[in-house]
């Protein structure tokens, strides 16, 4: 067997283990000699991953790839409900990707914020995509154009998270945090983009 094939087997081994170990405990929580303990040399480790913060970025970028090409091959296109559907799916289906992408954007550990921010580059383009076909559906009002619309969009779905990163969410189980989120996204996207008085409402 090629050295280059070894090499990859070996980062696969690496890999699934800690997507195991991050995946069920976080970051904080985890270790690497519960890593190893699988059977993986802690030479073989270190060589292919400088430290633990090198690995767990390793794990959030293979959960965020893994649920961006699952979206993308939905193809829910302006469908909001579809998209959320979608992904609700998705984190019913894969647990550690799961964990490992709500911990990234609401939990994330203080001194890997910023590798963080540019491993989710791919999933908010993704998302902004999707915005601009919604958009492109509905007539937005004269005053506001779609660069507005973006902007906006983007800065309250940065508010939207950062009160599911808040103290009150931190003695409630992961898995009610996670299906609270995507509830109270979906609900939150429709109020964003339909308004709240009801259509055709006439004073």
């Amino acid at each position: 067997m090629k050295k280059e094939a070894k090499t990859e087997i070996t980062k696969e081994r690496i890999m699934t283990a800690a997507m195991r170990e991050f995946g069920e405990k976080g970051y904080f929580a985890a270790s690497l000699n519960n890593i190893c303990g699988t059977g993986i040399p802690k030479g073989l480790l270190y060589h292919n991953f400088k430290n633990k913060d090198a690995l767990y970025l390793a794990c959030v970028e293979k959960s965020f790839s893994a649920l961006t090409a699952y979206l993308k091959k939905q193809n829910t296109g302006s469908d909001l409900r579809g998209y959320m559907d979608a992904r609700l799916r998705f984190f019913q289906e894969n647990e550690y990707e799961t964990h490992l992408f709500f911990e990234a954007i609401l939990q994330p550990p203080a001194q890997l914020k910023k590798e963080i921010q540019n491993i989710q580059k791919d999933f908010k383009a993704f998302n902004l995509i999707l915005y601009k076909e919604i958009l492109s559906s509905i007539t937005l009002r004269e005053s506001i154009s779609e660069e507005d619309a973006l902007a906006y969009f983007s800065l309250m779905q940065d508010m939207f998270n950062g009160y599911f990163s808040s103290p009150v969410y931190n003695n409630l189980p992961f898995s009610d945090i996670v299906s609270s989120h995507e509830v109270n996204l979906a609900k939150f996207l429709d109020f964003m983009l339909y308004g709240l008085a009801e259509r055709g409402y006439e004073s």
